[in-house]
């Protein structure tokens, strides 16, 4: 395993990317503490899911309340999210960052990294001005971005961070981790603000007498692989280490979508309603992109608990199929559930995928030709609304709720596409 003696990779984190793009969008927003909630009208208890420098400033956090937010900043402006324009956003961004530096891989929405050629390993500041100058010039000075660079993805990202605190303020920094300056600037972060490690397996190192970032460094391989319980903990070695480690091929696992309700659709029937939605646009998601489907989940968050059911499926990718299924999960649900009740969340899952060519019919089930004619009704309003990029044919009732984005919702791991927003 090869350990580069310079720095190889860039890591590019756009700063408070969905509330800077709403302030690109709207001039009135520009300058002003901005907090994304997910919906209009959640009150002082609505979580902020992303907020502007400006309100990072002032000390407010995503994932705070915004009666929090306004207890410490009462300028804040919250405004519901718009995942589309994000989405819009993030393929500006990135075709003019690709004029200056070709990108290896976009991590998520506001997250890419790039191999660094030799000019960029001998200049980063150089390299990293002409990329925040033509996204200033190009797109908008609003959107400001923090760039680290480093051997590896772990540390140029972990050196990313570290830069998002500099000069006194939040964003629009850089932090250049040179090989021959290691480990010291690891040392200085904390072991939950490495990636991979996050607060609850921080919690659990501590246990175990590990405290800081060098104390996991000073651990040996074997035994981080221990604590991981897999090759994961070994992996993570390597890179705090140095060394040139690629991130394994990912598979696709699963197709699904989750939404935190409106208060008006938390009843039985609103709940029932958006999630034909969701998972209308999974079966969409799971034929365009060549799978069938062995099982299918439900879950609902409720006052006081939550519920969960998991029923197989005879591999299929029709929306009959899929959703028939689905009607069978909420029957289930009702008997076990007769009063009235509110639904606060719900996730749909489709699981157990075989890719197209690969599908095996059920021997005990002989549904062929009736699945065949269901899936040709399925390409058929799929080339519909793929035609008029919007949905103008579903199989039962469409009726998205207040604000839309039902199935556009931007992960963690996953950009979505137009055809998420029909």
């Amino acid at each position: 395993m090869r350990q580069p003696e310079t720095i190889e990779r860039l890591y590019l984190d756009f700063d408070g990317f969905f509330a800077s793009v709403e302030q690109a969008a709207n001039r009135k927003l520009r300058g002003r503490p901005v907090g994304v909630v997910p919906y209009e009208g959640g009150g002082d208890r609505a979580m902020l899911i992303a907020v502007s420098r400006e309100a990072k400033n002032a000390g407010i956090t995503s994932l705070m309340s915004v009666g929090e937010a306004l207890a410490k900043c009462c300028d804040l402006v919250t405004v519901p999210q718009k995942p589309d324009l994000y989405r819009r956003a993030h393929n500006a961004l990135l075709s003019e960052i690709e004029t200056i530096i070709p990108i290896d891989t976009a991590k998520s929405i506001d997250e890419l990294t790039c191999v660094l050629a030799e000019d960029g390993r001998q200049h980063p500041e150089d390299l990293a001005w002409r990329v925040k100058t033509t996204i200033r010039d190009h797109v908008t000075p609003v959107i400001t971005s923090t760039i680290g660079f480093a051997a590896n993805r772990q540390l140029s990202k972990m050196a990313c961070k570290a830069g998002k605190r500099s000069r006194g303020s939040y964003g629009d920094g850089m932090a250049v981790w040179h090989p021959k300056d290691m480990p010291a600037p690891l040392f200085k972060v904390g072991l939950d603000d490495i990636p991979g490690v996050g607060s609850r397996l921080a919690f659990r190192l501590k246990g175990m007498g590990i405290y800081t970032a060098e104390d996991l460094y000073n651990l040996q391989p074997k035994h981080m692989r221990k604590i991981w319980r897999s090759v994961v903990g070994e992996r993570m070695w390597y890179a705090l280490h140095g060394y040139d480690i690629q991130a394994p091929t990912s598979q696709r696992g699963m197709f699904g979508h989750g939404r935190v309700l409106p208060p008006e659709s938390r009843t039985r029937t609103g709940a029932k309603d958006i999630s034909r939605l969701l998972l209308t646009k999974a079966a969409r998601r799971l034929r365009r992109e060549s799978y069938y489907a062995g099982a299918l989940s439900l879950w609902l968050s409720l006052r006081e608990g939550s519920w969960f059911r998991q029923l197989p499926l005879p591999v299929v990718h029709d929306d009959q199929a899929i959703l028939s299924a689905l009607a069978l999960l909420w029957q289930a649900f009702d008997s076990e559930h007769p009063e009235r009740l509110s639904v606060f969340r719900i996730g749909v899952t489709l699981l157990e995928l075989t890719p197209a060519n690969e599908r095996q019919l059920d021997f005990l089930l002989a549904d062929d030709t009736r699945r065949k004619c269901w899936e040709a009704a399925s390409v058929a309003v799929d080339a519909l609304n793929a035609k008029y990029a919007g949905t103008v044919v579903s199989l039962g009732t469409w009726k998205p709720p207040k604000g839309g984005n039902v199935g556009g919702k931007i992960s963690y791991t996953r950009v979505p596409t137009s055809e998420d927003f029909w």
